[in-house]
């Protein structure tokens, strides 16, 4: 393979090994292979890539120098909501539940029904989660209770155990300790 030199052999070896991005160094990598006169079936089985990929690499480098082998930025699929309607989105999801919702709680399928009924827009459920997280919420469960739970029992036992050990409260061994400097 015939690499045009933009950079010595001492050069490409230093880019390569002091890259960030393990892609871009990879390709650098080979490159250097390839300028030290290693064939494509030897650069192949050193960098784990495909002998044209190597041949683009060697390509793209000949014409663009580094800058070819960076990855040009990708569009990606757009969103189902367009980007305008995520702040209205938001607030209509911060202002909880309407009676139109049919319920008090917000959950998955119930901002499922609110984008396809108000936005128009209909998401998977794990494409709804990819949506709340990218816009910054996340997944609280509440607690849950024991439907005959009794808030007066569980008040009076925190009481009587508050001073035991017992769970997140300080036992009297932990509170007589103090501070020493030094």
């Amino acid at each position: 393979m015939n690499v045009k030199t933009h950079h010595t052999l001492e050069e490409l070896k230093t880019l390569y090994r002091s890259e960030k991005n393990a892609k871009l160094a990879q390709r650098i990598h080979g490159l250097y292979l390839a300028g030290k006169g290693l064939t494509s079936p030897q650069i192949m089985t050193i960098t784990g890539a495909a002998r044209r990929t190597i041949q683009q690499w060697v390509h793209k480098y000949n014409k663009q120098g580094i800058v070819g082998l960076k990855d040009k930025p990708r569009s990606g699929k757009p969103t189902k909501l367009p980007r305008k309607k995520e702040l209205e989105f938001r607030k209509r999801i911060e202002m909880c539940t309407t009676k139109a919702d049919g319920t008090s709680v917000l959950n998955g399928p119930v901002i499922r029904r609110i984008l396809e009924r108000e936005f128009g827009v209909l998401y998977s459920r794990q494409g709804l989660y990819d949506l709340l997280h990218r816009l910054g919420y996340s997944c609280l469960c509440p607690r849950p209770q024991h439907e005959n739970a009794n808030p007066q029992l569980q008040a009076e036992f925190k009481k009587l155990h508050q001073n035991a050990g017992y769970g997140p409260f300080r036992t009297s061994r932990q509170k007589n300790r103090s501070m020493v400097s030094g």
